[in-house]
């Protein structure tokens, strides 16, 4: 019997970078603030956040 099913997922590109943002910051081979160190996740959340408040705002607006 054949299993055709296929994994679906993974790991994203801002988590591997943020992985190798971390290792290279406690191996101290990086000196940089753990502001920089997790960027790559919290600056693609800010995005997605303005841009629903951006939304949000715009919808609120139309209504009047």
């Amino acid at each position: 019997m054949e299993n055709n099913s296929t994994a679906k997922g993974g790991t994203s590109t801002a988590v591997i970078v943020t992985m190798a943002f971390v290792i290279l910051k406690l191996c101290h081979v990086i000196n940089w603030s753990w502001w920089w160190v997790l960027s790559p996740v919290w600056i693609p959340a800010g995005i997605v956040i303005i841009l629903l408040v951006f939304l949000w705002l715009l919808r609120r607006s139309s209504r009047r």
